[in-house]
């Protein structure tokens, strides 16, 4: 995948939440105001807004995109009557909320007998909330074949935060394109419309769609001013248009969690000029600044976070995006997988490559598995206690993930199909763990505790 990365030519501004301006056309963005009585080049001046105007400033997120025709051209929304596996809502009535650990084999690709591009490529798997109360989250996988052929999509209910496993997205955004590989991630706001093309054919990905706040970097604390994830790795797309031309659009809207569908006689990427901190951006998992003890013991995987997503409660997310990137593993008297854990959050696990350290089997690359108390299967336990405790590297050639919140998954009933293989035996992992205590009732004494 490395060589396949180093072929994006695509231009990109560096930061998080930054405040950027970028122009396909000299002097096509207006100077000293927004909305100037004649825009240059007779460009329509638009506002795209991420929160309400009278948020504090700190929070408040907007651009100003100037394109050729403004996005009110287009026919009406009706409503796409035929059936899909997205959901919206959340309901004990329409998903199952199930104690149990579950785990999925790798979510198949399209057969050669269907075309689905990413829209239509999508199911949900499992979320909370509603997004028409602006409070949960969703967990979609896509599966495609297809590029989106003058279509493009946009959604009202949330962000998107797509995670690519297998084959790069090449993803044409009103702010410019973006080429996300595997091993990156790319993060599209609310509202923003985009198209997906597929150079290296059929592709598979995980999503995170949240409804309340926007994605943005966790707190550091006493970690200080570096680490983690670093602000100046996040990419956005500079300005890219197409010119007018006659066509037949087709402009797809997730609302409310359904999609609408409405036509259009001109592309809608016809931004030529933009500046704003409301935008869609890509990351590299590779830049992640791992950390982790040096002494003892195994910290939270809290220290993982890339991205989250806060909710009403301080210190509590409705969504963290969390990452197992590789890193060397140096503590002492300590067992150093992921311990034995349960937990107050629900937790969602896929693995992009590689093969993940806390299993020994059974969770491949494309694959998923949902969490109520869980640690490592019975093989890698035995392995972990009794190996050589000297420095090594952990994870080389294997990036897990976690999508973590602190609401309860329902899975739906997509998740629970024959569509997809819910690994029936997953519980038997655990099985085998034998106790290792022995005990003398009648001397009251231990014989052995290792």
């Amino acid at each position: 995948m490395a060589s396949k990365k180093r072929i994006d030519s695509y231009t990109y501004l560096s930061g998080f939440g930054n405040h950027f301006t970028s122009e396909a056309l000299p002097g096509a963005l207006p100077q000293g105001q927004n909305s100037p009585q004649k825009c240059p080049y007779g460009l329509y001046a638009e506002q795209l807004s991420g929160t309400a105007f009278t948020v504090e400033r700190k929070q408040n997120q907007f651009s100003w995109l100037y394109r050729i025709r403004p996005s009110v051209c287009h026919e009406p929304f009706t409503k796409i009557t035929e059936s899909t596996n997205l959901r919206g809502s959340f309901s004990r009535h329409d998903t199952q909320f199930i104690p149990n650990q579950l785990r999925w084999s790798p979510f198949p690709l399209p057969s050669d007998s269907e075309s689905l591009n990413f829209v239509f490529g999508l199911s949900t798997l499992a979320g909370a909330g509603d997004p028409i109360l602006k409070n949960g989250l969703a967990i979609h996988i896509y599966c495609a074949n297809k590029n989106m052929e003058d279509m493009a999509f946009y959604n009202s209910d949330g962000d998107f935060l797509i995670v690519p496993q297998h084959g790069r997205l090449d993803i044409f955004t009103e702010f410019g394109r973006m080429l996300v590989s595997p091993n990156e991630i790319a993060v599209i706001p609310r509202g923003i419309k985009y198209s997906v093309s597929l150079p290296d054919g059929p592709s598979r990905g995980y999503i995170l769609e949240v409804y309340g706040h926007h994605f943005e970097l966790p707190n550091l604390g006493p970690i200080g001013a570096n680490g983690l994830a670093n602000p100046r790795d996040f990419l956005t797309p500079t300005a890219a248009f197409e010119e007018e031309k006659e066509g037949n659009w087709s402009i797809v809207n997730k609302y409310a969690g359904k999609l609408f569908i409405a036509k259009q006689d001109h592309s809608p990427f016809n931004v030529v000029a933009w500046h704003g901190n409301y935008v869609p951006y890509k990351y590299d998992l590779a830049n992640f600044v791992a950390i982790n003890s040096v002494s003892r013991d195994h910290m939270d995987p809290s220290i993982f976070t890339v991205l989250t997503s806060k909710s009403a409660f301080p210190g509590t997310a409705i969504a963290d995006f969390v990452i197992f990137p590789p890193r060397w593993a140096v503590q002492e008297h300590t067992f150093r997988p992921p311990y034995f854990h349960r937990n107050a959050m629900s937790e969602f696990m896929g693995l992009i490559l590689g093969s993940y350290e806390g299993k020994a089997g059974g969770f491949l690359p494309g694959s998923g598995s949902h969490m109520t108390p869980h640690g490592p299967d019975a093989t890698t336990y035995e392995k972990a206690s009794n190996e050589e405790l000297k420095p090594v590297r952990v994870a080389d050639g294997t990036m897990a993930f976690m999508f973590e919140s602190s609401l309860m998954l329902g899975i739906t009933q997509w998740g629970l199909s024959e569509q997809v293989h819910v690994q029936p035996d997953y519980w038997k992992a655990w099985q085998n763990l034998k106790s290792n205590l022995f005990y003398d009732i009648e001397k009251h004494e231990k014989l052995y505790f290792p």
